[in-house]
């Protein structure tokens, strides 16, 4: 990891429009607002995208202000881990510095990381709505994308899988709960999504009601909310097959692949995942994604436009980035 020089720490705030609406248990929105985090040596300069989030207790203005309080006091990735808590602030300034740490060597962020990168199929997100209507457009979807990920609230989910199920008979499902499950539901559903082929099912409880995960699993579950970086895999231990890794919430790309190495040293499966937002923050992901066991990259997908140059989709098949978007 390269040490550098205290470097010049830039942030602004930036609002895309979301194609629709993106709804989860949770609520909808109609517009992604990222920050995106610059530093630069005055010749060279690289950039981070992040994504304040709410339910963890980010605001767009917090993470604003927590970027712009590292003026003066960046110089490498491994003290930026020291000195900000995970989160999206640490994950815009870690991935600016990979960009940086890459145009400075002349090499890929990915060959910085000791990686080759392909090509990987990404999920398409189904957002929440009637069973009949997340049926319709899952059928359409599917024409193109093998890989569809049902977001899901609880009542009314049973219907949901089943439809869906009827009219996508061939394609591959998972679905995200977003903590919406109680633990009376939790019985039922989970024997839904067995019967009708669900490959795993995202955060069905809040985090910290997980304990009622514990034992046999009709289905795989994925810890989403309840797992941010490392220091948290302890007290997930028996109650989750999986990880969705967030470059958000582990606070940079750096934890986010040394939790995956973890993930795999507990035989924990990875579900590398994402926030609605441009390619600038999909293309650091990229490096999680080559070794994870699913991919949900879909963000960009899911704006009416997306930053120029971005990401390259072909279907489900998402591109790895060229040096001018990232890395």
């Amino acid at each position: 990891m390269t040490t550098i020089p205290a470097l010049t720490v830039a942030a602004a705030v930036e609002t895309w429009p979301i194609a629709g609406q993106f709804t989860i248990a949770r609520g909808a929105k109609r517009e992604a607002t990222v920050v995106i985090a610059t530093v630069t040596d005055g010749s060279v300069t690289g950039r981070g995208e992040c994504v304040p989030y709410a339910r963890y207790g980010e605001t767009v203005a917090g993470v604003h202000a927590a970027v712009l309080a590292m003026r003066g006091q960046l110089s490498d990735r491994a003290s930026l881990l020291r000195q900000m808590p995970a989160g999206a602030a640490r994950n815009a300034l870690d991935c600016a510095l990979w960009d940086y740490e890459a145009k400075c060597a002349g090499m890929s962020a990915a060959c910085l990381a000791g990686l080759s990168l392909r090509p990987v199929t990404t999920a398409y997100t189904i957002s929440l709505e009637a069973p009949e209507v997340m049926a319709a457009k899952a059928s359409a979807a599917a024409r193109t994308m093998p890989l569809l990920k049902l977001k899901l609230a609880g009542e009314g989910d049973a219907e949901r899988l089943r439809q869906v199920r009827s009219a996508c008979p061939g394609t591959r499902l998972i679905a995200d709960a977003n903590e919406s499950w109680t633990v009376e539901l939790l019985p039922s559903l989970m024997a839904v999504a067995a019967e009708t082929s669900i490959e795993l099912v995202e955060q069905p409880l809040p985090a910290g009601a997980d304990l009622a995960l514990a034992g046999p699993r009709a289905v795989p579950v994925c810890a989403d909310e309840s797992v941010h970086d490392r220091a948290d895999l302890d007290a997930l231990d028996g109650r989750y097959d999986a990880l969705n890794i967030k470059l958000d919430k582990a606070g940079g790309l750096t934890e986010a692949l040394a939790l995956a190495t973890e993930a795999r040293r507990r035989n924990l499966k990875v579900l590398v995942g994402c926030m609605v937002s441009t390619s600038l923050a999909m293309a650091p992901a990229m490096l999680l994604a080559q070794h994870a066991d699913w991919v949900d990259l879909d963000g960009p997908l899911l704006l009416a436009g997306d930053r120029t140059p971005g990401l390259r989709y072909d279907g489900a098949l998402v591109r790895p980035p060229d040096a001018q978007l990232w890395g």
